[in-house]
């Protein structure tokens, strides 16, 4: 979009947030870069140009704004709704990869050359892997210095810095503030989380957001130990690269609060983007919307409450196991399954507030399970420690990375997998938005009251006016039933 400069200037002078993460102004008089709804009089139009990252403005020589702060604008939505390599980049440069593996790490985990990728994004995003992580590294800092006690040494090697003076350099060039003015601005506007070593944030996104069927999902699907709501936030324990960690998400009309306690802090960057990818933050609510209201059948539906995200998951092995065991069972018996995996193999943990015990278990763990031990049919067992097998070896992987028809090619080869179980692992774990479970018997009875189509052919094939947003057409579709994962818990 940061191409066209005509609907990019009436973005900055309309102040639509909507915008907010497509593209970034810089102003060549001042020599500041904003997102698009800064509050600020908007600059001559000869005075801005436009950029599609922030770190590409960094790279040009522009330093953020400190009245709209556009660090922490919500992603680019363009890499969730995409599975072309620049999209897998940017989600793995999100998720830390770079700062953990470097980017010869990241070209491995893409099946390219460094060379590849480094040309890809400097062709779309105008900065390369280095730039685009530096200026994730350069945010986390900002957070980590503004919500918690930590030195700023320590700061730095959290935020993936390889040094003190190079985190002091970078903070001093992104926000024109040293690492100490920051925290002292912090200090006089932001207030200390009660408990001590909880980092506390907002996670923003771009309204619409309805908030009934996201934590209603998670909430009533939670495994017992790992997951639980509790005084209106949804809470779940995290593995994380570097230890593990503790969440707190709480809906607000315009932004997430976010609680997080790490055993590491290195891994706050993880975490984050853990947490955004769980919650379908970066989405563009307005878009998809404004193409599914196009069907009149659907558009009672998103009239009556837009702005549905689709639940995903945090750690796509772990959602690809319960997805098992919660084939052609209840909702409370797929709980109940995977409570009992949680308590014989998953990892203890300490909730100083109670409730949560352990972290789901990993493929690797579960590799050694006595599948006769297992309360499922036979077949199940097959199709769980098959799948389990494929994940522990690295034979299968389900990712933020993944190539999504390359994915389901791989599931739907394993014995047991049938078209739902692919379609809804990638839904929620792999993220595809496109993503349709037409044999679902809740979107089937959905279909009939509404006069769609209720075989899956038919309805598939009514559906295909949907794409590519039909795994939101599927939030919308399941409110038909009166289901709890459509109402937030009491």
């Amino acid at each position: 979009m940061y191409t066209d400069t005509e609907r990019c200037v009436r973005a900055v002078r309309s102040k639509d947030a909507r915008f907010d993460g497509w593209f970034f102004t810089a102003v060549l008089t001042t020599r500041i870069y904003c997102r698009p709804s800064c509050p600020v009089v908007p600059p001559k139009v000869e005075n801005m140009t436009f950029y599609p990252s922030a770190a590409a403005c960094q790279q040009a020589g522009f330093r953020a704004c400190k009245r709209c702060r556009p660090d922490t604008s919500p992603g680019s939505p363009e890499w969730n709704a995409r599975a072309d390599s620049v999209a897998r980049a940017m989600r793995l440069i999100g998720d830390g990869v770079v700062d953990r593996e470097g980017v010869p790490g990241l070209a491995a985990r893409l099946g390219y050359s460094a060379r590849q990728i480094e040309r890809q994004l400097l062709a779309e995003l105008g900065a390369g892997p280095l730039a685009l992580a530096r200026a994730q590294r350069a945010q986390t800092a900002r957070l980590l210095i503004e919500t918690t006690e930590l030195p700023m040494a320590d700061v730095a090697f959290a935020a993936g810095f390889s040094s003190v003076r190079t985190f002091n350099d970078t903070v001093r060039e992104v926000f024109a503030l040293a690492p100490g003015e920051l925290r002292t601005r912090a200090a006089r506007s932001v207030r200390s989380p009660a408990t001590p070593g909880v980092i506390a944030l907002r996670l923003p996104y771009r309204a619409p957001l309805n908030p009934s069927n996201l934590f209603g999902h998670l909430a009533a699907t939670a495994v017992p130990g790992v997951e639980e709501w509790r005084d209106g936030a949804y809470r779940r324990t995290l593995t994380l690269p570097y230890g593990h960690g503790i969440v707190a998400l709480t809906p607000h009309p315009d932004h997430i609060a976010c609680r997080l306690l790490l055993t590491d802090p290195r891994d706050l960057t993880r975490a984050i983007s853990r947490c955004r990818w769980l919650l379908d933050l970066d989405a563009d609510p307005v878009a998809v919307d404004d193409q599914l209201r196009a069907d009149p059948l659907l558009a009672p539906l998103i009239d009556k409450a837009p702005g549905r995200r689709v639940p995903r998951t945090v750690d796509g092995a772990e959602f690809a196991v319960r997805a098992v065991l919660g084939q052609q069972v209840s909702t409370a018996a797929a709980r109940t399954h995977a409570a009992r995996l949680v308590t014989a193999h998953g990892i203890p943990v300490d909730d100083p507030e109670g409730g949560l015990t352990h972290l789901f278990p990993t493929p690797e763990a579960l590799a050694c399970l006595d599948p006769e031990q297992l309360a499922l049919p036979r077949s199940r067992r097959t199709t769980l420690t098959t799948l389990v097998g494929a994940l522990a070896d690295g034979s299968l992987r389900l990712g933020t990375d993944s190539d999504w028809d390359k994915a389901r090619a791989e599931l739907i080869a394993l014995p047991g997998f049938g078209p739902w179980t692919v379609e809804v692992i990638a839904m929620r774990a792999l993220g595809d938005p496109d993503a349709f479970l037409p044999t679902d018997l809740g979107i089937r009875r959905a279909a009939q009251e509404l006069g769609l189509p209720s075989t899956p052919a038919a309805l598939t094939a009514r559906a295909a006016a949907w794409r590519p947003w039909r795994a939101y057409a599927v939030q919308y579709l399941w409110t038909v039933d009166d289901h709890p994962i459509n109402h937030l818990p009491v």
